[in-house]
């Protein structure tokens, strides 16, 4: 395997060899415009998230400050939304599905170090994927380490360090993140109710 394909498998790699560098310093460029576009220039914006990310889909607004190390290997699908200071952190992919909320200050790691402090200091690092389904919501400052999955419609409460998968239709919260309660038919009632209170009252505006 190459350089790259080690890193995108899991195994053990180094940064600074290969064509990693050059990547990361497109990657860097690429963010620096990016947090530099005025809010009115939204086209401006998606165009350089789709030059910056390997897949974007339609309607993926992105506060900045953004920050990833490749970007290439980030993929986020239709309506995404990221608050302030999304950090990314692509060594290995990341994948993010349909109507995905992100509360300021989200962090997806990937990377991780040996335990071995000779083997770290020389540098050698590896990496595991992190994916996110379809309508989840991540609250501020939540921390999701590689190798985790969440299932569609959870909630992970703001804060939360996530280090192993969630499954769909819950409600997570702590460091660790563990699942406080399901997701039930009363929780869509609850909102739909007061949705439904909500439209009826703007459709007279």
């Amino acid at each position: 395997m190459t350089n790259e394909e080690r890193m995108k498998s899991g195994e053990l790699y180094i940064a600074s060899k290969g064509d990693l560098p050059a990547k990361q310093r497109r990657a860097r460029l690429l963010m620096e415009k990016y947090n530099r576009t005025s809010i009115t220039d939204l086209t401006g914006r998606q165009e350089l998230l789709q030059q910056l990310f390997g897949a974007v889909g339609e309607h993926v607004y992105i506060e900045p400050r953004l920050a990833v190390d490749y970007g290439e290997n980030i993929r986020v699908g239709d309506r995404f939304y990221a608050n302030y200071d999304p950090i990314m952190l692509d060594v290995a992919p990341i994948t993010i599905g349909a109507d995905v909320m992100f509360g300021p200050r989200v962090s997806l790691l990937t990377p991780g170090h040996p335990l071995d402090a000779a083997v770290r200091v020389a540098g050698y690092e590896y990496a595991k994927p992190i994916t996110i389904g379809d309508r989840v919501w991540i609250g501020g400052e939540v921390t999701v380490l590689g190798g985790v999955t969440i299932g569609d419609n959870t909630v992970v409460g703001a804060g939360a360090v996530v280090t192993k998968d969630l499954p769909a239709n819950v409600v997570a919260v702590g460091n660790p993140a563990r699942v406080l309660r399901p997701l039930g038919p009363e929780d869509a009632a609850t909102w739909q109710a007061q949705r439904a209170a909500y439209d009826a009252e703007f459709a007279q505006q």
